[in-house]
């Protein structure tokens, strides 16, 4: 039997965030202890840097720890989609990128995923 090789960690990233459903929200944070990841929530989010969009992952669902969009010109506009996308799954955000993330936090895995 061949030993099934382990996925890089983006793609941990990506399976987790696949697992949100509509209307929910994950932090940065929460996605890297639901991988095993304890503390790498800045590499989650680099992770979702290298995404290409326009991308079929529900990635505009993970947010930071205050509820808050990063609404920067480092983002090259990605802040403003996430921002429309949101509001299209009836998630309120501000013009400051505040939402209300305890509404809408997704509860996900208490423990976190088994690496084969």
């Amino acid at each position: 039997m061949v030993p099934m090789k382990e996925s890089s960690f983006d793609q941990r990233v990506y399976q987790q965030i696949a697992r949100i459903p509509c209307g929910q929200l994950a932090t940065y944070g929460q996605i890297a202890e639901l991988i095993g990841e304890w503390g790498c929530a800045r590499q989650v989010g680099w992770a979702l840097r290298r995404l290409p969009l326009p991308s079929p992952l529900p990635w505009h669902r993970v947010v930071n720890a205050q509820g808050r969009l990063a609404m920067t010109l480092s983002r090259q506009g990605s802040d403003w989609m996430q921002r429309d996308l949101l509001l299209a799954e009836g998630i309120p955000v501000d013009l400051q990128g505040r939402l209300p993330l305890n509404q809408h936090r997704w509860q996900g895995e208490t423990q976190p995923e088994q690496r084969p």
